[in-house]
């Protein structure tokens, strides 16, 4: 059976949103180096809508600059639960309506394959955690504080809770730190 990886940066203060805005002074060599073996430990790209736009906007441009990160990222099969959308514009994209969502992941994981990484942490991820289908939660926490008025960019801001075991944690010289947890199973 496959692993759900979510991969998330986040600060000091708890803010995930825009992270493209206050990451980028900590991503070093080693912080490439991990990202690149977790992307090449996936078959697959798990996200919610907000994180889909990003990336299929981002993505398809960044490959000469990115190598074949860049290639993987944008090759590899991206679902993508969602309601709204109608015409994905990156390749290779599946859409997951939101009442399929917790079957078609469960399915998604019991077939034969590489980890399923998501990056970002939002309402699918709280499906996945809710319906146990999430093996670990990876938190980039940088050393800064962002600051922000907006309740969606934080981690968590409505009406969720859940507890996790401490799996292990990776720091680098940035003064980032990757916490991995597992949610402790009821």
């Amino acid at each position: 059976m496959r692993k759900i990886i979510s991969s998330t940066y986040i600060s000091l203060d708890g803010v995930i949103g825009n992270p493209q805005n206050w990451t980028s002074a900590y991503f070093d060599e080693e912080a490439a180096g991990l990202a690149r073996d977790l992307l090449f430990s996936s078959d697959a790209l798990l996200m919610g809508r907000l994180t889909y736009d990003g990336f299929a906007e981002a993505w398809p441009a960044m490959e000469e600059a990115t190598g074949d990160f860049g290639v993987r990222m944008n090759n590899l099969p991206h679902y993508v639960v969602s309601d709204t959308l109608d015409k994905p514009t990156w390749n290779n994209t599946t859409i997951i309506k939101r009442a399929d969502a917790v079957a078609t992941i469960r399915e998604l994981k019991e077939q034969d394959g590489q980890d399923i990484l998501q990056y970002g942490f939002g309402p699918v991820s709280r499906a996945l955690v809710e319906n146990g289908l999430l093996d670990e939660l990876r938190l980039w926490i940088h050393p800064v504080i962002v600051g922000t008025d907006d309740p969606s960019e934080l981690l968590v801001h409505r009406d969720f809770s859940a507890s996790f075991e401490l799996a292990g944690t990776t720091s680098f010289k940035s003064g980032v730190l990757i916490a991995t947890y597992t949610p402790t199973r009821k």
